[in-house]
């Protein structure tokens, strides 16, 4: 039986087993999938036992994925873009990454809520690793560009200039939010774990898109969204079930379905 896994810290509250024992009945594989909470410094030493027990592949979640780049042999144009990984594959003692976070976010805004993001203006709250990951599938989309707004301005100031080659960006500070509506605001801060919500002028969320990368029904996020006028509200389960099929493919060559998923922990959020 093919052995994989997800490893991070904490991990206790990964759905990644269950959506991985989901793709796997659909396309007709026999898997394993197990969570791994590696200690904050010993990731490196966790993925060598974790292959030398049979690994054959596994996700990386917070807080490994730019050392889980730095630990790999090679990297598709997407991880290398981002700096960072969620998926590495092990090929003949090799490792590879891939970062599907960003492909998953696309995949969920486009085909399951309906979303163009062609020519659009998009506000990404944060800079950090998770703002790294999406930016690149998003500007392959042609958004008439995508500003990024962090603490630390500098942070978002660095971050712009890199992905520049790839579409327009810019970075600023949070105060400096202009209360004027965009097309669709990303939180791709980790406020929402901590019950909290970055301090951001209102009037930026009306007839918006408001999409946060963390997955709860009502998140603080969300519920700011909610009373500014937000078009649509959505968390980030669909973005989860959606690089998670992605992660998957890359393993097996299958892709699986992620409607039937994604209507599975609904029902069992509920």
């Amino acid at each position: 039986m093919s052995k994989y896994a997800v490893i991070g810290n904490p991990i206790d509250h990964s759905l990644s087993p269950m959506i991985h024992a989901q793709f796997a009945k659909q396309v007709g594989l026999s898997i394993t999938y197990e969570k791994i909470l590696s200690p904050i410094n010993e990731f490196s030493s966790t993925v060598e036992r974790f292959i030398k027990s049979g690994g054959l592949g596994f996700n990386i979640t917070v807080p490994f994925k730019i050392n889980a780049y730095e630990l790999t042999d090679d990297c598709t144009t997407t991880a290398k873009a981002a700096g960072a990984v969620n998926t590495i594959k092990v090929e003949n003692n090799t490792l590879i990454g891939e970062n599907t976070d960003g492909i998953g976010l696309v995949n969920d805004l486009c085909n399951n809520l309906h979303q163009s993001l062609k020519d659009k203006e998009i506000l990404i709250i944060g800079a950090g690793g998770a703002t790294q990951g999406i930016l690149k599938p998003l500007l392959d989309c042609g958004p008439a560009k995508i500003l990024l707004a962090n603490r630390t301005k500098d942070k978002s100031l660095k971050l712009a200039h890199k992905f520049a080659k790839y579409g327009k960006v810019c970075g600023f500070g949070l105060d400096q939010i202009k209360a004027k509506p965009v097309d669709i605001v990303i939180n791709a801060t980790s406020a929402s774990i901590a019950g909290k919500m970055p301090e951001i002028a209102s009037g930026v969320a009306e007839g918006a898109i408001c999409y946060d990368l963390m997955y709860g029904t009502r998140t603080p996020f969300m519920k700011w969204a909610y009373k500014n006028s937000a078009l649509k509200v959505c968390d980030g389960l669909g973005m989860l079930v959606e690089q998670a099929a992605s992660s998957f493919a890359f393993w097996h060559g299958k892709t699986p379905q992620t409607q039937p998923v994604i209507n599975l922990l609904r029902e069992k959020g509920d």
